[in-house]
């Protein structure tokens, strides 16, 4: 579609993976089981070392927060894609 685009740029809070500069909007694409989200793959709770995975998956979770307030602060529009939300239905996922 001809939109100007930066991926993963390190100077913006968070290094958002699509930037676009010139309208000021900005998409995560965030895996569901890192980002904790409400997805049965964002719910899933590993077996081993469980304390842990919790405590960084709420860290992350917390950390998504105060990265996406700064950003709408600093006037941009953001956007969060969730990895289930990118898998068509019927399709196998990727390995």
């Amino acid at each position: 579609l001809g939109y100007r685009f930066r991926l993963h740029s390190k100077s913006l809070p968070g290094k958002p993976d699509l930037v676009f500069p010139g309208r000021r909007k900005i998409i995560f694409v965030n895996g569901c089981f890192w980002h904790g989200h409400d997805c049965r793959r964002g719910f899933r709770a590993p077996k081993d070392n469980a304390g842990y995975w919790a405590t960084k998956i709420i860290a992350n979770r917390d950390r998504d927060i105060r990265t996406e307030a700064a950003l709408r602060t600093a006037g941009w529009s953001v956007m969060t894609l969730w990895e289930c939300e990118t898998r068509r239905a019927g399709r196998a996922p990727l390995a």
